[in-house]
């Protein structure tokens, strides 16, 4: 499985799923070979030996996956048991970048969280209503210096709201640093896709 992710070819990824599944290997640990494969992608790509083409289509092999697999959770009644928590991203409002936190959040899903991604552009009371309806996390990615501030605004929004001490919040993206993260009081920063999934998941 985690070959056939790191090969990135949508038409592997699902031979190796079906092999899987024919073996009776549970919808759960293929999920996971399979997000063990898309982090070793995540990495790949960082150091340059894949690149970004390799990347989406491998995220897309796992999404189509995913449509299989999710049938098979639901029919082992462990579709819900499965998610580690509910995570809501977005690049924030302003800002219309949004490839590495589209990485982010397809390596989020294979990890097996439950990825609620609101895209680029978003309005800053859509992620305080994300978290209003059960998401524990919250990330958002800024690449521009002008829209890093509604990051910010946004944890404000969250103190306002008394929703604060219920959400982890992630923040990423190129002008992002740690320092930035501690300034505003945000729980976690990563500088790549794979960091921020690390981190997350020991949390």
């Amino acid at each position: 499985m985690q070959d056939a992710m790191v090969a990135y070819k949508v038409p592997g990824i699902l031979d190796a799923v079906e092999k899987a599944r024919a073996a009776k290997m549970p919808a759960n640990d293929i999920i996971n070979a399979m997000g063990d494969g898309m982090t070793e992608v995540g990495v790949l790509f960082e150091r340059g030996k894949l690149f970004l083409p390799h990347v989406l289509s491998a995220a897309a092999g796992m999404t189509k996956a995913m449509e299989v697999l999710g049938e098979d959770l639901k029919a082992q009644g462990g579709a819900e048991a499965a998610k580690k928590a509910s995570v809501v991203m977005g690049t924030v409002e302003g800002d219309v970048h949004d490839i590495g936190k589209s990485i982010c959040s397809t390596m989020l899903q294979c990890a097996g969280f439950d990825v609620h991604d609101l895209g680029r552009d978003v309005p800053k009371q859509k992620f305080i209503d994300e978290c209003n309806n059960g998401c524990t996390m919250c990330g958002m990615s800024a690449l521009m210096t002008t829209t890093m501030t509604v990051q910010r605004d946004v944890i404000e929004m969250m103190k306002e709201a008394g929703i604060r001490d219920k959400v982890v919040v992630m923040v990423g993206g190129a002008p992002v640093t740690q320092s930035w993260c501690d300034k505003i009081g945000a729980d976690v920063y990563g500088e790549s896709a794979s960091e921020t999934v690390s981190k997350v998941k020991d949390l």
